[in-house]
């Protein structure tokens, strides 16, 4: 035992900050808030105890008295609220008759409460549980489970109401999230809490008014109008310019109407190499797609178009040069060649997590350099990003 420390502090038996710990536990796991909302009982609560041994009260009699006066200081007897401590007589050999603390309990969650300083908390807690199941009575079970969610958003909890009685009146409005018209409530309110907001609305909506499966936006899955996703393309022979416009940004389905009268159209991801494409008879050059490459197939003039793509020489490039293929199967690769992936080691980087199914619509020399890198043949997770490679090299692959 270090020197200057009392035997007491030395021991593990359940002190009064313990008991408390024990049910500010419950509190941080919501298990307190939850009975609260379900209806469900939990009191009286036994509460975990540690006594001295019969050897300790042997040994260390004044220490286990010392230690019962602490539990007794803070019981409910002496404060008003909190626990009871359940005692038991013993009649020990040299120490004669003794009450000895054989348990804990705390009768109600109002001590439970003024035990851990939470009644304010709890009681706004009751405030929102009320309010919100009268609008919502579908939200019950989602509180119960998950209490301190509310408490954490008690702030802020009468807009998020005011954003699902919206959403309930208007059912798939079709307007863009900034047409919400909801006193209090404005557009970053909602963007910030599209989460917690997604919780709610899917016990909220009926099934019609949502779709919980396909949609992959906040938008989508509740009938807003989304924000369109453009698809850049530069014009790279200047006699194709439409009013002098040869950088166009446009939602696919305007393109899809435009049919440019390009006979190559060269696809790549990064966004300098794009602007910096060389001019070419004929050709245009869209960018900064990224997996977004999907979007392509809504632009059917394409179909019967010269198709290059140049994307990274790394397993997702070549993931992404197989899901071109499937809408247009004529592509062509650009500079993802093993001679220009050796020609660069120096340049060459590492993949964070690379792709690992199978690509069957890659031809059969990018099939082998597909191996190679999915396998780490050449390297621990091979990759050289599109922007590494010299343009000059560029410009001698379109000379060909």
């Amino acid at each position: 035992m270090a020197p200057g420390r009392s035997r007491e502090r030395a021991t593990d038996w359940t002190s009064p900050a313990d008991l408390t710990a024990q049910v500010e536990r419950l509190w941080q796991r919501g298990i307190l808030l939850s009975v609260r909302s379900s209806g469900a009982s939990l009191f009286p609560l036994m509460l975990r105890l540690k006594r001295p041994s019969t050897q300790d009260l042997a040994n260390r009699f004044d220490d286990v008295r010392g230690w019962i006066r602490r539990l007794e200081a803070a019981s409910r007897h002496r404060r008003g609220f909190g626990y009871d401590i359940v005692c038991e007589e013993i009649n020990h050999r040299q120490l004669g008759r003794n009450q000895i603390p054989t348990g804990i309990v705390v009768p109600t969650e109002h001590d439970a409460l003024a035990l851990i300083g939470r009644q304010a908390e709890a009681e706004a807690f009751e405030t929102l549980v009320r309010e919100t199941v009268t609008r919502f009575p579908a939200l019950r079970d989602w509180i119960t489970r998950k209490p301190l969610t509310v408490i954490d958003n008690a702030a802020e909890w009468a807009r998020i109401l005011a954003v699902l009685n919206w959403f309930a009146a208007h059912p798939r409005s079709g307007l863009y999230l900034r047409q919400l018209d909801i006193v209090g409530v404005d557009t970053k309110f909602i963007e910030a809490r599209r989460g917690l907001l997604t919780e709610l609305l899917d016990h909220v909506l009926a099934p019609t008014a949502c779709d919980q499966v396909a949609a992959p936006s906040f938008e989508q899955r509740f009938g807003l109008r989304a924000r369109p996703v453009l698809v850049r393309l530069r014009i790279l022979d200047p006699a194709l310019s439409i009013s002098g416009l040869i950088d166009i940004a446009s939602p696919v389905e305007q393109l899809a109407r435009l049919d440019l009268p390009a006979t190559r159209v060269f696809i790549t991801e990064n966004e300098v190499n794009g602007l910096a494409f060389p001019e070419m008879a004929g050709s245009i050059v869209v960018f900064k797609l990224g997996y977004a490459i999907d979007l392509l197939s809504g632009i059917g003039w394409l179909a019967d178009r010269e198709i290059h793509y140049w994307g990274d020489i790394d397993t997702h490039g070549f993931a992404m040069l197989d899901r071109l293929r499937a809408r247009f199967p004529q592509a062509k690769s650009l500079l993802m060649d093993r001679a220009t992936l050796l020609a660069h080691e120096s340049l060459w980087g590492r993949e964070e997590a690379p792709h690992i199914g199978p690509l069957p619509r890659l031809h059969e020399q990018e099939q082998a350099l597909y191996a190679d890198l999915r396998q780490n043949t050449l390297g621990d997770r091979v990759r050289l990003e599109q922007e590494r490679i010299p343009l000059s090299r560029l410009q001698r692959a379109l000379e060909q």
